[in-house]
C-alpha cells in the first residue's frame, strides 16, 4: 500500500475510506467497467488498414505510426492534387494524422463528418433498431450536423463507439501560444458541446478560454484546442479511480503537443480526470509545454509536483464547493490518483478560483478561474491571482515566463 500522507494514523483512515469507496463503486458498476471499456476505434482501424495497403503514385503510403516529423515531410513532398486525393480517399486517416497540415485535417474531418452523418441518418430509419437505438442515432446525427457548421475547425474526429473529437479556435498555424483544454469523465462526441451549461463541455470551455485570452492580450496570436481525443471514464465507476485510461490518453496528448505546427509555446488546462491524464503525460511532454494547470483535480498520480518530472510550471486550483475535495487523495494498489495538488506540500502554484461554482464552473466567464487560465495562456504570469490573496503562486517568474533573478 502506498500513501502520500505523512501521518500514519490519518493515512490508514484514508486508506480504509478509499477501499470503502472502491467497494461501493464495484457494487454499483461492477468489474465490467474495467474489463469491457468499449473500443472507440473500429471505423478508424478499418480506414487505417486501407491506408496501409494504399499507394500514391509509385510509392507506398507511410505508416500512420511513424513520427509526426516524417509525416509532415511526406505531406510536404506531395502536390496539392495528391494531398487532396489522399484526403478524399482516406478522410478518417488524414483527419487524425499528427504531422498532416492542419488545414488538410480540417477538410478531411469535414468529409468524415459528412459520411458519419449519413450513416446515422440511415440508422434512424432502420426498423431493426430499437426506439432507443434510433433516438441515439438521431442525437449523433444532430451532433455531427452541428460540427459541420461553417467555420468550425475539427482537428480530430472518430465516430465509432462513443466517439472522440478535437476542435481548434484561432489560427493554429500562426499562433504564438496554444492552449489545450483536457476534459474529464463522460467526455465523448455527444458531450463534446452542450446547449445548456455550455461552459461545462469541451467546446464551451475552449471557446470561453479563447475569448478570455484575446481580452487578456489582444496583441498575442493565440489558439485554443478543445481536446476530447481520448477515451475518458464513463461516470464515476472504477475506470475513474484507476489510471489505465489516463495512461492511454497521456500517449495521445504527448503526441498532439509534439506535433503542433510552428514553435508556439503550449499550456495545458486539465479539468477533473483530465488532470490525471496531464499528470501521467507530464514527463513525456515536449519542452514547448511551458505550463500545466489543473482544476478540480482528483490527483495527478504522484505525491508532489516534483515527481511529475517536468520543466513546465505546475498550477492548481479548486473551488471551495467543489465535491472533488471529498475524494480520498491517495493511491492504494493502483486505485486513487495520489496527493491533492492544491495542498502546500504538493508544491504547485495555487490559484484563486473565485466566482467558480461547483466542479464544472472553472471556465465560466466572469470568474477568476477563467481569468487566471487566460493569463497563463498568454504568458501574463504576473497578472494571475493566487489563492487566499497570497502572492506565492507568482514568485520566481516574470510575465515573459523567464525565471526572475533571486
Amino acid at each position: 500500500m502506498t500513501s502520500f500522507d505523512s501521518s500514519p494514523t490519518l493515512g490508514a483512515w484514508r486508506a480504509l475510506l478509499a477501499i470503502a469507496v472502491v467497494f461501493v463503486m464495484l457494487a454499483s458498476t461492477g468489474w465490467t467497467a474495467v474489463q469491457h471499456q468499449r473500443d472507440p476505434g473500429e471505423p478508424l482501424k478499418v480506414a487505417l488498414s486501407a491506408w496501409e495497403r494504399g499507394r500514391i503514385g509509385a510509392h507506398d503510403l507511410p505508416s500512420p505510426n511513424t513520427s509526426a516529423k516524417r509525416l509532415a515531410s511526406f505531406f510536404a513532398s506531395l502536390s496539392t492534387t495528391q494531398q487532396e486525393r489522399l484526403t478524399t480517399r482516406y478522410p478518417l486517416v488524414v483527419g487524425n494524422l499528427n504531422g498532416a497540415p492542419v488545414t488538410l485535417r480540417y477538410r478531411a474531418n469535414r468529409l468524415a463528418l459528412l459520411h458519419a452523418r449519413g450513416v446515422e441518418e440511415r440508422r434512424m430509419q432502420d426498423g431493426r433498431l430499437s426506439a432507443d437505438g434510433r433516438q441515439q442515432a438521431s442525437r449523433r446525427m444532430s451532433r455531427f450536423e452541428s460540427m459541420l457548421s461553417s467555420g468550425r475547425q475539427i482537428l480530430a474526429f472518430d465516430p465509432s463507439g462513443k466517439g472522440r473529437a478535437a476542435e481548434v479556435f484561432g489560427d493554429l498555424d500562426r499562433a504564438e501560444r496554444v492552449s489545450v483544454v483536457v476534459p474529464g469523465v463522460d467526455t465523448n462526441v455527444l458531450t463534446f458541446e452542450k446547449t445548456n451549461r455550455p461552459y461545462t463541455a469541451p467546446v464551451g470551455m475552449a471557446e470561453s478560454l479563447y475569448s478570455a485570452e484575446q481580452k487578456a492580450d489582444p496583441g498575442t496570436p493565440t489558439a485554443v484546442i478543445a481536446w476530447a481525443d481520448y477515451t475518458s471514464p464513463a461516470g464515476l465507476g472504477v475506470d475513474a479511480a484507476i489510471g489505465k485510461l489516463a495512461e492511454d490518453g497521456a500517449v495521445r496528448l504527448s503526441a498532439l503537443t509534439a506535433a503542433l505546427p510552428g514553435k508556439s509555446r503550449v499550456s495545458l488546462f486539465c479539468h477533473s480526470y483530465g488532470s490525471v491524464v496531464c499528470g501521467v503525460a507530464a514527463h513525456t511532454l515536449p519542452g514547448r509545454v511551458t505550463d500545466v494547470a489543473v482544476a478540480g483535480s482528483p490527483g495527478m498520480r504522484v505525491g508532489s509536483a516534483e515527481q511529475l518530472r517536468t520543466n513546465a510550471r505546475v498550477w492548481a486550483m479548486r473551488d471551495q464547493d467543489d465535491w472533488i475535495q471529498d475524494v480520498p487523495y491517495m493511491a492504494v494498489g493502483g486505485l486513487g490518483h495520489g496527493a491533492d495538488p492544491v495542498t502546500r506540500a504538493f508544491g504547485a502554484r495555487v490559484l484563486s478560483s473565485s466566482g467558480a461554482v461547483g466542479h464544472a464552473g472553472y471556465f465560466q466567464p466572469g470568474t477568476e478561474s477563467l481569468d487566471n487560465f487566460a493569463d497563463i495562456g498568454v504568458g501574463s504570469y504576473r497578472a494571475v491571482t493566487c489563492a487566499d490573496g497570497a502572492t506565492a503562486c507568482r514568485s520566481g517568474i516574470a510575465s515573459s515566463g523567464v525565471s526572475m533573478a533571486g
